[in-house]
């Protein structure tokens, strides 16, 4: 599944952080716990060049805390990049963030400029939750549906922290197939971009094969089904998800699916490793190398010959 969902107002929010960037001494870039890889903007590794990043895995009270902590040795490999796992959901992580940007910047803390931070995320990560609970106020708009903060905003948080904030940005093509159904698993696109049948079949072949028990807890399993066709129609006729004659109503079940997943029902779930992560990579840049000779023998063909 190829995901091609670029609204026009983050193509104008990467321009505004490239031009934001040199007044900036920190980048602060919100991930899902969930999916570490998938939710990183990989435009943003190109335009922040040696500038500091603190990458936050927020969500993580909904992630596995083993991988999480693979996830922070992998993401902390990067020159310049420290990480924190931390949750909306319990504030008093969120101090942290703050204390390692001021030893980040120790000076600059106590001076009267202060540290500038931009922070910025793919959508529905949970970035404007977070700058509301920062700053102890409410500030940036917040929903369940993704792309709702639709322009930058300075936020003196006090303590020497300035903040800038900027729209949720998705890149322009999510080359990476798996990346492309994890976002949409974990709703950081919007649900008419994909069938959620579609996407609750991708969701349930990767639980069977790494959170067997956890599906088999939830939905009081007395087996685990061998497809992931199987277990979605376990689920739908558990939840009296049917239509008429008793037939199993896929599309509800489906929706059931990844509704208990976002919302943790089915525990501590991560949806990527990095091994996985390294695996894809390559095969992602072979199916890219695969296209460009593609097109360039094409090219050749149409080319006039000598």
């Amino acid at each position: 599944m190829q995901i091609q969902w670029y609204p026009g107002h983050m193509h104008k929010a990467s321009k505004q952080i490239k031009e934001n960037l040199p007044n900036v001494d920190v980048i602060i870039e919100v991930l899902d716990a969930r999916i570490p890889y998938s939710s990183t903007n990989p435009m943003l590794a190109t335009l922040r060049g040696d500038k500091p990043c603190i990458k936050v895995l927020n969500k993580s009270d909904l992630a596995d805390p083993v991988m999480t902590e693979r996830w922070q040795h992998c993401l902390e490999q990067e020159q310049g990049v420290k990480s924190l796992a931390i949750s909306c959901q319990q504030p008093a992580t969120l101090k942290q963030l703050l204390q390692l940007c001021r030893q980040l910047f120790p000076a600059k803390a106590k001076s009267v400029k202060g540290i500038h931070a931009m922070i910025v995320g793919i959508p529905n990560v949970g970035k404007s939750t977070l700058i509301n609970i920062l700053a102890n106020r409410t500030i940036a708009k917040t929903g369940n549906e993704p792309a709702i903060t639709k322009a930058q905003q300075r936020i003196n948080l006090g303590d020497g922290i300035v903040l800038s904030d900027t729209p949720g940005v998705l890149w322009p093509n999510i080359e990476n197939r798996n990346s492309g159904y994890r976002l949409a698993t974990t709703g950081a696109i919007k649900e008419t971009a994909m069938q959620n049948d579609d996407v609750a079949h991708f969701a349930a072949e990767y639980l069977l094969s790494a959170y067997p028990d956890n599906l088999q807890q939830r939905y009081s399993l007395a087996q685990i089904p061998g497809t992931e066709q199987e277990l979605l129609e376990l689920i739908g006729r558990k939840r009296g998800c049917l239509r008429s004659g008793g037939r199993v109503d896929m599309e509800k079940a489906s929706k059931l699916l990844l509704t208990e997943l976002r919302a943790g029902n089915l525990g501590r779930i991560t949806l990527e490793t990095p091994q996985m992560m390294e695996r894809e990579q390559e095969e992602t840049r072979r199916i890219q190398a695969e296209k460009v000779a593609k097109r360039a023998a094409r090219k050749a063909r149409r080319s006039p010959k000598g």
